[in-house]
């Protein structure tokens, strides 16, 4: 069985010729695939009926993820989903809206994906982390995470407007189907979200970071650095290696250099463990002068015993990043309270 929504623009073109069809019937399923959301081949009418009885008996099916469980936050502008895939597996996927500046405009909408289920590289902090690694997912399955919404958008009037690959699992350990995907998703002819419009986030797998800057690409990287020193984040990361800190930095400049796109590093803010004064200072001075951005996230509530820190520490170890020459920033979090922000995502259902 191979799933309609694995197949790139061009091996659609390939089926359809093999099937002894012109090539224009490829942009009659690829259209109705991206825009129209059919559930079933025998849906997709601008075939004719003996072609989809060929594509049927051949094999090809369209993903039917399964909506398992929702949870909408206070504000209505985060929702989680428990999807069940076509192997009987479940991943947890997050929409974050974000009002318009323009009162009539669309709000931005972000669909935070995930690439595996459970994750392996044992952040201390982050809940899919602590549940350990399942499976990795096919390219349709993270493909079909960001169809499912964006029917549930377009019901609204809305349409997709980014993408974070930050959702469960580690995109650089599942990677040759992560590409896929995003190959599948920037397609003029598939989904057609532009490259920019995209964020790949990594705890810093450098063998993936550098083919990702020869992928010709042009999508954000996120690097999760949390820690300013190789003990400190050795402690947060269980698997870094013992030069971790220096080989994901460097591994920024390669990728900046290569693509001309800005790196963030991400660091998630923990009460008594790395927000301290001291810590702050030996980060600035990590980043000084590099040109990357930094995404303070104060920690979200997990599986671990971390406490995100005040309000007033936050701001204070924020203001001597930007008083070193540091350009950074404090991630406004959403979807907390429902368990759909950073680190927090698992596929236990929780109300």
């Amino acid at each position: 069985m191979t799933d309609l929504y694995r197949l790139l623009p061009e091996e659609m073109e390939q089926l359809v010729m093999d099937m002894g069809y012109q090539r224009y019937r490829a942009d009659q399923i690829l259209y109705p695939l991206y825009y129209k959301f059919p559930k079933d081949i025998s849906e997709i009418k601008q075939l004719p009926k003996a072609m989809r009885e060929e594509l049927a008996a051949a094999g090809y099916t369209i993903g039917s993820t399964q909506e398992i469980h929702r949870v909408v936050s206070e504000d209505g502008e985060t929702m989680k989903l428990l999807l069940n895939l076509d192997d009987d597996t479940s991943v947890e996927t997050v929409l974050m809206q974000y009002p318009s500046t323009n009162p009539l405009g669309h709000p931005r909408s972000t669909i935070c994906v995930s690439t595996q289920i459970g994750c392996a590289m044992g952040c201390v902090f982050c809940a899919t982390g602590q549940m350990g690694f399942e499976t990795n997912l096919k390219a349709e399955h993270i493909v079909s995470q960001v169809i499912h919404f964006a029917e549930i958008l377009q019901q609204r009037g809305q349409h997709v407007t980014n993408l974070v690959f930050m959702g469960m699992g580690e995109p650089m350990a599942n990677y040759d189907e992560m590409i896929r995907a995003v190959r599948i998703l920037t397609h003029p002819r598939g989904f057609g979200i532009g490259q920019r419009h995209i964020t790949i986030s990594t705890i810093g797998i450098t063998s993936g970071i550098d083919r990702l800057a020869e992928e010709d690409l042009q999508i954000g990287l996120a690097i999760s650095l949390h820690a300013p020193n190789n003990n400190l984040r050795k402690q947060l990361v269980p698997t870094a290696g013992p030069n971790s800190v220096e080989e994901i930095i460097e591994a920024g400049r390669r990728y900046f250099k290569k693509t001309g796109r800005r790196v963030t590093f991400e660091y998630a803010l923990m009460e008594g463990v790395n927000d301290s004064i001291e810590t702050a200072m030996e980060l600035a001075r990590l980043l000084k002068g590099n040109g990357s951005h930094l995404n303070i996230i104060p920690i979200n509530p997990t599986a671990g015993n971390f406490k995100r820190p005040s309000s007033g520490r936050v701001l204070k170890f924020e203001q001597i990043l930007i008083d070193a020459g540091i350009n950074c920033t404090v991630r406004v979090e959403k979807g907390t309270e429902i368990s759909a922000a950073c680190g927090q995502l698992r596929t236990d259902i929780v109300g």
